[in-house]
């Protein structure tokens, strides 16, 4: 399955993001966190329950930017 994965710096790490399901995970350089992202996903997937899965994916979402004045 392809999922989205935001990934944004925090302090001095990083934290991504799984929009779709609303899990999240964090790491020290963008890579791993991507990898512990793509780790928590699969154990999500290994413990819950068909229905908790449909429950929580979110079939539809959007990424985008605005555009806002400042100042």
């Amino acid at each position: 399955m392809l999922l989205t994965a935001i990934i944004e710096r925090e302090g001095s790490g990083y934290v991504s993001l799984c929009p779709e399901l609303d899990i999240a995970s964090q790491g020290d350089t963008v890579e791993q966190a991507r990898e512990n992202l793509r780790e928590a996903l699969g154990l999500f997937f290994d413990c819950a329950s068909a229905e908790e899965i449909k429950s929580r994916l979110k079939s539809e979402f959007y990424v985008t930017q605005v555009e806002v004045a400042v100042g």
